[in-house]
């Protein structure tokens, strides 16, 4: 089996991000953005998809830096899975977290689009501006060209909502990205390609 791993760096004027994968990983992760609430959701997709992240990143701008982190991640993620050969495709999870409960389904379909229906409540989960999350979602699906649906169904507690969201993302896209060895070598699509 081909090792699924990828590495990209971005340097713009207004941020520099360095992100590694490998999608048949540990869940061992390395992230450092100078967003404390990032970097805590970013440390939950890896454990809980059993990926190995590193990521980099700095930028006086939130909302520039969350943006190219999303950008970088989706890149690596679609440039690690190659032909995609094989895999599930497709996947879904349902994640509490005390209060909160989060549903995430994703399709490895080769075309990008997000749906979040995320309801937070404050600006601000500690030093995360909460809009960014979804951003987040839009951005890496597009970039990653999957389909992305994400939902808050319940919760009071914002940190626990996202944490949710993203430990469901996590797990979604462990069992989309999981051999199938029924089909092995072969593209889950009657098109014969995900592009």
């Amino acid at each position: 089996m081909t090792e699924r791993i990828a590495s990209i760096k971005r340097e713009t004027q207004e941020t520099a991000v360095g992100v590694e994968l490998a999608i048949d990983g540990q869940g061992e992760f390395q992230i450092t953005t100078g967003l404390r609430m990032f970097d805590h959701l970013l440390s939950q997709l890896a454990k809980h998809g059993v990926f190995d992240l590193k990521v980099s990143g700095t930028g006086a701008d939130p909302h520039h830096l969350v943006e190219d982190v999303a950008l970088c991640l989706g890149r690596v993620f679609n440039q690690a899975l190659g032909g995609k050969e094989g895999i599930v495709r497709m996947g879904h999870a349902i994640v509490p977290m005390d209060d909160a409960l989060a549903l995430v389904a994703v399709d490895i379909s080769g075309r990008g689009h997000a749906a979040a229906e995320l309801a937070f409540d404050e600006e601000k989960i500690a030093d995360l501006p909460a809009s960014l999350i979804p951003h987040f979602l839009e951005t890496f699906a597009s970039e990653a060209r999957i389909n992305l649906h994400a939902q808050i169904l319940r919760g009071s507690n914002d940190h626990h909502k996202a944490e949710a969201t993203f430990k469901a993302l996590g797990r979604a896209l462990d069992s989309a990205t999981r051999h199938d060895d029924r089909i092995r070598g072969r593209i889950p699509s009657t098109k014969r390609l995900i592009d």
